[in-house]
């Protein structure tokens, strides 16, 4: 039962850090390409060897 005062904070941090990772990442611009992926496909710079 005294695992549970270690585990509980620790998968809190884990999340909150997971968090704030995710939330940095919308801040930074990581998500604001929304057309490139389907030009990227449109693109035959495909390297045949």
């Amino acid at each position: 039962m005294t695992i549970l005062v270690i585990l509980v904070p620790v998968a809190l941090a884990l999340g909150l850090a997971g968090l704030g990772a995710f939330m940095w990442s919308l801040r930074s611009g990581q998500y604001d390409d929304n057309e490139g992926a389907a030009h990227r496909i449109l693109s035959d710079d495909d390297i045949r060897r």
